[in-house]
C-alpha cells in the first residue's frame, strides 16, 4: 500500500486540506465578535488557573479581564484588578445554597481598576465566588471557584 506514491501523497495532504477547510468554514460561517451592548450582560470564563492553588483566578471576556487575588496587608481580602475602569463591582463569597447576597466592593483607588471586598476569613474549598461588574454600561458576571485561595499542599 505505502509503495504506491499516489497513496502516501494522499495520506499527507488529506489532513492539511481538512484542517484548511476548518479554519475557512470558521473564518466564512462563524460567530463574529461584536462589541458589548450598553444594557446587556455577558458572562467571563473563569480561567484554569481558578481550579488549582494558584494564589490568582483570571476571568475574562473578550479584552475585559478580571485578576482576583488574597490579600492579607491588612485583614482578609479578595483584590479585583480590572483591565478596564469599572463602574461597580458587587460579590458574594459563600457556600452556594447559603448565599446572603453580593455586597459591594469598595474601589482601591481613583481610576476604578483595583477594588477590595473585605473578608472575615479566608474562603473555604466549598465556597463559591460570584461577581458581577460594570463597564462601559455594560454587566458582566462570573460564577468562580475559591481553591485558587488555599494554601499549596
Amino acid at each position: 500500500m505505502f509503495t504506491n506514491k499516489h497513496v502516501v501523497v494522499a495520506l499527507l495532504v488529506a489532513p492539511v486540506l481538512s484542517i484548511l477547510a476548518w479554519f475557512a468554514v470558521g473564518n466564512l460561517i462563524g460567530e463574529k465578535a461584536a462589541p458589548a451592548q450598553p444594557g446587556e450582560a455577558y458572562p467571563l470564563v473563569e480561567k484554569s488557573n481558578c481550579r488549582y492553588s494558584s494564589g490568582l483566578c483570571e476571568l475574562e471576556n473578550q479584552d475585559v479581564k478580571l485578576t482576583l487575588k488574597l490579600d492579607e496587608t491588612v485583614g482578609v481580602a479578595i483584590e479585583l484588578t480590572a483591565s478596564h475602569p469599572l463602574e461597580a463591582a458587587l460579590m458574594s463569597v459563600s457556600h452556594p445554597d447559603r448565599d446572603p447576597g453580593p455586597r459591594a466592593m469598595q474601589a482601591g483607588d481613583a481610576t476604578g481598576l483595583r477594588w477590595r471586598l473585605p473578608l472575615s476569613d479566608v474562603p473555604s474549598v466549598d465556597e463559591r465566588i460570584r461577581v458581577v461588574i460594570s463597564v462601559a454600561d455594560s454587566a458582566y458576571f462570573a460564577d468562580a471557584s475559591t481553591r485558587f485561595l488555599q494554601a499549596e499542599e
